[in-house]
Parts: structure tokens; sequence; C-alpha cells
């Protein structure tokens, strides 16, 4: 599989964002190898949170957040998904599936060894970390979700998803930094716009970005539809802590909160909580609150 790789001086000088990278490698289900990029902070024999973030961001959307869960005495792991951040990024739009999305994931998981993991999902990090959890579920203790869901195809996409969909694939130039600005209620610096567009120096680098809204299932033949659909089999049985934490100002998951307490028997007597001015995405306008209210949950189900 080719793949192009971000250079290093591309992440340099990034506001708030002094994390030492660190690397595995998974296949790339062809044959060859993609270097997967990862945050580790905090003490290794400690707790792990898995911080998974979505599209078109990256780890980087977690930096308000992970100072906080270190200083708690956790251990924070925050991947960027392949095509995005600091990992490799295949160059064909062919070779992102949904399937290898949540293969390479689970590679990084295993390799790190981890387990009684606290996940921490948005966006795109539910749609792989729900399944990870799903299908693995001795090595998963908590899970919050915050801003994203598990669709199957089933139900129509709402028309917010579908305007996003089509302007992924129409807009010249895809800026994820312009994208992430959309998606947030507080006003980004230049530094912080540029820090989300670093991965990405060319359009080329954007593939990944670029078909991720198109591997949403929004018909019930999706290629990942069945599997969804085998998640929520297990997640309709899920009695570990579940915490929902979305935000007030965002139109794409609105209401999926509601539907995980009603389907997830682990959400009961949870304290579920609304973000408060928060866009879609929340870890950026609202991170620290986010922190402190995962720290609640984990030590109220500890």
């Amino acid at each position: 599989m080719d793949f192009l790789r971000t250079d290093d001086s591309c992440f340099e000088n990034l506001p708030d964002y002094d994390f030492t990278p660190n690397y595995v490698m998974v296949d790339d289900n062809e044959g060859g190898q993609l270097r997967v990029h990862y945050l580790d902070e905090g003490p290794k024999e400690a707790t792990p949170v898995l911080l998974m973030h979505g599209e078109p961001s990256w780890c980087f959307l977690y930096r308000k957040m992970i100072s906080i869960l270190v200083s708690a005495g956790y251990r924070v792991i925050a991947p960027d998904l392949v095509g995005f951040g600091r990992s490799d990024k295949p160059s064909q739009r062919s070779d992102y599936t949904y399937q290898r999305h949540v293969d390479w994931m689970r590679s990084l998981v295993e390799q790190l060894q981890l387990n009684n993991i606290t996940l921490v999902c948005q966006d795109w990090g539910g749609l792989i970390g729900l399944r990870l959890a799903a299908e693995d579920t001795e090595r998963f203790a908590r899970i919050v979700a915050a801003n994203t869901m598990l669709p199957t195809g089933d139900h129509a996409p709402s028309e917010a998803f579908k305007k996003w969909q089509k302007f992924s694939q129409e807009v010249p130039e895809f800026s994820s930094g312009a994208i992430i600005k959309n998606g947030t209620v507080t006003e980004l610096s230049p530094a912080v716009i540029a820090a989300y567009n670093a991965p990405f120096p060319k359009e080329k680098y954007k593939e990944g970005a670029r078909q991720f809204p198109l591997l949403v299932p929004i018909t019930p033949d999706d290629p990942a539809a069945e599997k969804n659909r085998s998640a929520w089999k297990v997640l309709s049985q899920w009695s570990k802590p579940f915490l929902t934490a979305f935000s007030d100002s965002d139109q794409i998951t609105a209401g999926g909160d509601k539907l995980m307490q009603k389907l997830i028997p682990g959400t009961k007597g949870q304290n579920h909580t609304t973000i408060v001015n928060g866009g879609h995405f929340l870890q950026e306008d609202q991170g620290e609150i986010l922190a402190e209210v995962v720290l609640n949950f984990m030590v109220e189900n500890s």
C-alpha cells in the first residue's frame, strides 16, 4: 500500500502541545505496514484512558484534557487514526475502509497490551471505539461517549449529516482547520487552526479525511452495517459503566445520547451530562470540563 508521511517539521511549535510522539506498526492488510502515531502520557502501570478522535481532527484535539487526566494518576493513550495526524496516510481513497480502521486501532490496543480501559470517544472515535469495545469486551471497563454514534444504516441520516457529506466531497480545498473552526462555538486562534491543518500540507495528504464521510453506514446494505448491528447486540447487553457527555450545540449527533441511554444498560444510574457552550468538537470548546466529567465518572465507577 502506498502512503504519505507528514514531515515532522509540520508539527513544530504547536500551541499548548508539548507531547512526545510514539509509534507502532500495523499491518496494512496488503502485505505491508503502516506507522501509527499515539501519545502515551502518565505512568505505564496506571489505569489507561483511551482518547479517540474523529474526522478531520487528530490527537491535538485532546491537548486540554491530557494533563488533567495524567495529574489525576491515569495513563493517557491518544492515537492518531490512520490518515490523520502523525500517522501514515494511504494515498488512495479506496485504501480506507471502516473495517480497516477498526483493525488498525485494534492492533494498537493489542500491541500496547491495554486492559481495564476507559474509552473516551467522539465522532469517528466512537464509530471505531465502540466497535472495539463490543468486539473485545474484556479489555474495556468503562465508556464515555461524546458527540458520537454507531450507525447501522437502518435509519436515515440527519439533514445536517447529509449536508456535511455533500460538502466534504464537493469543497475544492478540504481545510481541516476551517472545518473544526465551523464545528466549535468558541473563537479559535490562527495558531490553533494551523495546528489542525498541520498533518495535511497538501491536498494529496487528505484522502482519508475526504473518504471518512462516505464510510458512515447510511443504508442497510452498507459493508459495515452488519458488524455494527452485531456490536449493538453486545452494547444492548453492556452492563459496565457507560456515560454520555454530549454538547448542547452539535446538530450532527443531537439526540444520540438519549438513544444510548435508552438502549445500553450500563447507562442506568450514571450522571449523564450535557456540556454547555460546546460544538461538535467539544474537546476544543470545553476540554477541561469534559476531562473533569471523565474523572468524576471514573471515580464513581472505580
